[in-house]
């Protein structure tokens, strides 16, 4: 471990959501969020990362606090992961490799390194509660920005056929390791998104960001079979009329609004 690491924190005034996604897809360090501040760590200098973000900000024109600093090593990935506990989401014990397994509840372990989704996050959480709602045994399912993999992992559980995509290389890594660890498998993976698709799938699942959501509403409804169920996530009730417009032509079976947070289940219409 290094005598020193760099801390970044990043607070936007506003479009708070697409700040994170730029973060993660400009770091595969932890990250954290405080009060509407963002907080990544590593014992690499972030100050090239911390000038992608104020160039972002000046491009949308909004105000964004950052600051880089050098500070003294603590290990801060044990902390980290001291802090993190077990969920327990419908049937879905999620854990870290830690503690011990419920022998009533399908087993999920995710350790809490430098992945991103470990069930805690309102969305993640109301994510698998929809899986395990809604998917069935045998599904064909995609999960769409699969990060940590969790979702993925959930169905897998359930004994689906998953296949997973990302934009980022570093999460389909991540994701394998974590499948690797709970024993199950995924079916195909790439790098991208939905509209790299070659077939359609019983469940899709997307737990993104709204403005994300809204560009590839067209994309992940043509990966869906007929009466394919669609799972979305990472929406800021703020901006759930706007997300919500862009899937009017499906059914809507359930909208899981957690803290600021909203999920939204769909069914595909018979054609």
């Amino acid at each position: 471990m290094s005598e020193y690491y760099y801390e970044l924190t990043i607070k936007p005034m506003k479009n708070y959501e697409l700040f994170l996604e730029l973060l993660t897809s400009l770091t595969n360090q932890a990250i954290e969020e405080d009060n509407g501040t963002l907080i990544a760590r590593s014992e690499e200098d972030l100050s090239n990362v911390e000038f992608g973000i104020t160039q972002f900000a000046q491009a949308l024109d909004t105000e964004c606090e950052t600051k880089c600093e050098k500070k003294e090593n603590i290990d801060w990935i044990k902390q980290y992961q001291e802090s993190v506990k077990s969920v327990e989401i419908g049937n879905f014990f999620i854990r870290p490799s830690w503690e011990e397994k419920k022998e009533d509840k399908i087993d999920i372990i995710i350790d809490p390194a430098l992945s991103f989704g470990s069930g805690h996050h309102e969305t993640t959480s109301s994510c698998v509660q929809a899986i395990d709602t809604y998917v069935n045994e045998g599904s064909t399912v995609l999960d769409v920005g699969t990060g940590s993999g969790i979702l993925a992992i959930a169905a897998a559980k359930k004994s689906c056929k998953v296949d997973i995509c990302d934009t980022d290389e570093v999460c389909i890594t991540d994701t394998t390791s974590n499948f690797k660890l709970n024993n199950v498998s995924f079916d195909g993976s790439w790098i991208g998104s939905a509209n790299s698709a070659s077939k359609k799938y019983d469940v899709v699942i997307a737990n993104i960001v709204a403005d994300v959501l809204t560009m590839i509403a067209s994309d992940l409804k043509k990966c869906l079979n007929e009466n394919g169920i669609l799972i979305i996530s990472g929406i800021l009730d703020k901006h759930i009329d706007r997300v919500k417009n862009k899937f009017k032509d499906l059914e809507q079976l359930e909208l899981i609004h957690k803290n600021e947070w909203v999920s939204v289940v769909y069914k595909n219409k018979e054609s």
